[in-house]
């Protein structure tokens, strides 16, 4: 247990200070994992509401700030390129981001070219039942999304390491919350980028 939360911790930190540069993005992070905290109670209630809120609210907002805010330039707080970041990635880089973005987004199709979706679902009959029809598909592409990439990881380094991942995929929401719950207010106070990771790689 000791490895696996100083693992825990390590991934945690490792993408804080790579990939959270810009205040915006921490931000919208905040608002992300507050969507995601509040989808997290609906999915016991609603799981096709929960997986809408999650994907059309939280993951909109969340990779939004690492596609249009984060800095692509070289790294001179951690000393690293935007490639090398890229290349030591554990979890989805920008490029495995898109890709899963795209199927995504592709996944409205299949549902209106076969409203039973190869017989999972009695046809919608409206909008509000095609949507919620949606939900479910996306609910089970976060699944895929997130074991897919775990056994990847099984594969490319080890068994801890992939479930160190999950979990800190998993629980995300909690830590960002509380990690970025003062970004807004420093935004308004006109801070762009956080100069406390600089503060914190010269420590």
């Amino acid at each position: 247990m000791p490895a696996f939360l100083a693992s825990l911790r390590e991934q945690r930190w490792d993408d804080h200070r790579y990939y959270h540069h810009s205040l915006v993005n921490q931000a919208l992070h905040f608002v992300s994992a507050t969507t995601f905290l509040c989808a997290y109670v609906v999915l016991f209630i609603d799981p096709a509401l929960a997986s809408l809120l999650g994907w059309l609210v939280a993951m909109t907002t969340r990779q939004s700030g690492h596609f249009f805010f984060e800095p692509k330039g070289y790294d001179h707080v951690n000393d690293a390129s935007h490639e090398h970041k890229e290349e030591i990635k554990l979890g989805y880089n920008l490029f495995r981001k898109w890709v899963l973005v795209g199927i995504w987004a592709a996944t409205p199709i299949p549902l209106l070219i076969d409203p039973t979706l190869f017989g999972l679902f009695v046809p919608h009959d409206g909008f509000v039942q095609f949507a919620r029809h949606l939900g479910l598909v996306w609910l089970g592409l976060a699944v895929a999304g997130l074991l897919f990439r775990m056994v990847q990881l099984f594969v490319l380094y080890d068994v801890p390491t992939g479930v160190t991942w999950a979990t800190k995929i998993l629980t995300d929401p909690f830590s960002d919350f509380w990690l970025y719950r003062k970004a807004p207010l420093r935004l308004l106070r006109g801070e762009t980028i956080d100069a406390r990771l600089v503060e914190a790689a010269r420590h």
